[in-house]
């Protein structure tokens, strides 16, 4: 990979923007083709991009309202690079004339000169009529809040005046949350070297192993980190190792695995005694698994094959099953919002058949007595209580478990428990704890 140098900073960030908005690229795989010399710049660069998916429905609606007449299709670039501009002087720390003269700049390394003039009067434009603009924007929820349409209409009927909440949380930015393995050092003594680094943190309240930074930063800035003593994981993650909680030495199934971090929750809590298999259909992915489990010094068997596949002929076998299905991750947008320019209404549909399937496939593949445990990252009714809901009643020999009263508190629905985005600074996630009757 070549390093790119500070000039290349907004017209990167604009070719970037227009692989994720208008080619379906999602923003981790197009983030990680870049990199520049100054590692400020990449952190840049990496900041427009995302803060410009997090906003691209104002920012586009805005551009338009500026705008005289579209740009060509074979200029989505410039459209971008238009959004990436608004976005600076609309939500960044860089100072307006640093903004536009940049941007201008930007043209030119796009080989689009001709647009300077252009991209220069749109955004001076905007600095004068800020305040009307974006007033405008406001009574729409859609330009407001920087949200399609189709997922407001989705979330509105089940959220019943929480739903501007949920949209703002979903556009904060996510803390950077640890998770302490345990079967190497206590959290407390783990916290004992943040202190010593001077590393701000809070201890969660709600997960023994959960440490939330003030601050984000390098992981290997983390004292303990190389040596395996934590790994990078949100809190609501953490919880699905507590609800499932195998007893050592069973033979557990993690189905959709990657990037491992449950896995390795798994495993670092029976003291690495479990007979895991963990699957995932992407080989990629499946490597990710493969150095975790290296860096933590943990043993899994890891299959990159089609979880569906892999549970056929396994009638019985499981003593615990993680099934931490596709699904739209609608719950975790603060961490991803690309996820709102990529995901589409007809997805959902599709997400719950496979959903389904999964659940079928799993249940026949877990012991009589054993537990199930049912898992999205989604705040999607049709994704996850509905779900659970339906299974129940087309399976005779399944109990819904009760779970923590920690939890049912927080919880958003009767049916296992539903975390929104923001609550207890958790990403928004959805549990439902089965056992299968003998």
């Amino acid at each position: 990979m070549a390093l790119l140098n500070s000039t290349h900073t907004r017209s990167q960030a604009a070719k970037s923007l227009e692989l994720i908005a208008f080619e379906g690229q999602s923003a981790s795989d197009v983030l990680a083709q870049v990199e520049f010399e100054n590692p400020s710049d990449t952190s840049l660069f990496k900041a427009i991009v995302l803060g410009c998916c997090r906003y691209f429905e104002r920012l586009d609606a805005l551009t338009h309202s500026l705008l005289k007449k579209k740009f060509k299709p074979k200029d989505q670039d410039l459209l971008c690079l238009l959004i990436a501009g608004l976005y600076q002087l609309e939500y960044s720390r860089v100072p307006d004339h640093a903004a536009i003269s940049e941007t201008v700049d930007a043209c030119r390394m796009l080989k689009k000169d001709w647009a300077t003039k252009l991209i220069n009067g749109v955004l001076r434009t905007y600095l004068r009529q800020k305040e009307p603009l974006n007033q405008k924007l406001d009574n729409d929820w859609e330009t407001k809040f920087s949200f399609p349409v189709w997922l407001i209409n989705r979330i509105k009927p089940h959220y019943k005046g929480q739903v501007e909440e949920i949209l703002t949380q979903s556009n904060q930015q996510a803390p950077m949350s640890l998770r302490v393995n345990l079967m190497k050092i206590s959290r407390d003594d783990f916290c004992v070297g943040l202190d010593e680094v001077g590393l701000g943190y809070r201890k969660h309240p709600l997960v023994d192993s959960a440490v939330v930074l003030e601050q984000a930063v390098p992981v290997h800035s983390i004292p303990g980190f190389d040596e395996g003593h934590c790994s990078v994981q949100d809190v609501a993650a953490q919880l699905a190792a507590r609800l499932l909680s195998p007893e050592e030495g069973q033979k557990v199934l993690d189905a959709c695995a990657a990037p491992g971090g449950k896995t390795a929750h798994l495993l670092e809590q029976s003291k690495n005694t479990l007979v895991l298999d963990a699957v995932d259909i992407d080989p990629q992915r499946c490597a990710r698994i493969q150095e975790n489990m290296e860096r933590l010094e943990l043993g899994a068997d890891i299959h990159a094959e089609n979880a569906l596949s892999f549970m056929q002929g396994k009638s019985s076998e499981y003593d615990a099953i993680l099934l931490d299905v596709p699904c739209s991750a609608t719950g975790v947008v603060r961490r991803h919002p690309d996820i709102k320019l990529l995901r589409r209404d007809e997805d959902i549909d599709e997400l719950v058949q496979v959903q389904q399937q999964l659940l079928v496939a799993a249940w026949d593949a877990l012991k009589p007595g054993g537990k199930l445990l049912y898992a999205t990252c989604s705040i999607l009714f049709e994704e996850n209580c509905a779900q659970i809901d339906k299974f129940m009643s087309n399976t005779h020999n399944v109990t819904l478990l009760e779970l923590p009263s920690k939890m049912q508190k927080i919880s958003q629905t009767d049916i296992g428990c539903q975390i929104l985005p923001g609550s207890e600074e958790m990403d928004g996630f959805y549990y439902a704890l089965l056992q299968k009757n003998s």
